[in-house]
């Protein structure tokens, strides 16, 4: 049995149906689970459609860049030049963290292939270690205002190699640069990946057009 971490839970289920569909969205540093709580019925989905939100907090743990004060991070940050140089072995960790509660929604009788997968800043980062390494086929992948840290430890998954991948960046965005965006987005499309790529002009935060969209683009991706 695993441990499981903890979780803000939000249904979008108008038509009271047996939930189907879940979206498993990751905050980023310092944040919490209710971070993109308010954010789900903003989204404009589909009345006959029931997803499950699960969105999770990150463990408390000293961040080098932050002095090492503790805090809910999902890896720690050693340096903040545009490379990124963060602990590789704690986005492995927390990924497996989120590859346990796709396998509880999956006993809930969520078919993988109904799973999105999202994360903003740092948890987009291991979103995108999640959904690019995951063995079964997912719904998609959405990434906000984050970066690929991982490139060289990812084993490429071939069942998500046709996954729809939503990448979206802040052009003023002071903490993770836009160009950290365009080079996610250039590298996975140079692999072959079919990539949807926004840009807002935000800073490191979302805004309502861009939620707007993003429930344009779940209801797509989760039909």
């Amino acid at each position: 049995m695993s441990n499981y971490l903890d979780t803000v839970i939000v249904e979008h289920n108008p038509s009271q149906k047996k939930i189907d569909r879940a979206v498993i969205w990751l905050h980023g540093l310092g944040a919490s689970g209710h971070d993109f709580e308010p954010v789900v019925p903003q989204l404009g989905l589909a009345d006959d459609m029931s997803v499950r939100f699960i969105f999770p907090h990150a463990p408390n743990r000293p961040v080098t860049v932050n002095g090492g004060m503790v805090m809910p991070a999902w890896y720690d940050i050693l340096e903040m030049s545009l490379e990124r140089k963060v602990d590789i072995a704690q986005i492995e960790e927390s990924s497996q963290q989120i590859y346990d509660l796709i396998a509880r929604e999956i006993e809930r009788g969520v078919a993988p292939e109904h799973i999105v997968i999202a994360g903003f800043s740092q948890g987009g980062a291991v979103a995108y270690h999640v959904a690019l390494s995951y063995p079964q086929r997912l719904a998609g992948l959405m990434a906000l205002s984050t970066y690929l840290a991982t490139n060289d430890n990812i084993d490429y998954s071939d069942a998500n190699k046709d996954m729809p991948i939503l990448i979206e960046h802040g052009t003023h965005d002071p903490v993770v640069p836009v160009v950290l965006g365009d080079q996610a987005q250039e590298l996975l499309s140079s692999k072959g990946y079919s990539i949807a790529y926004h840009t807002y002009p935000m800073a490191h935060q979302v805004c309502m057009p861009q939620i707007q969209n993003i429930g344009k683009w779940m209801n797509k991706v989760l039909a």
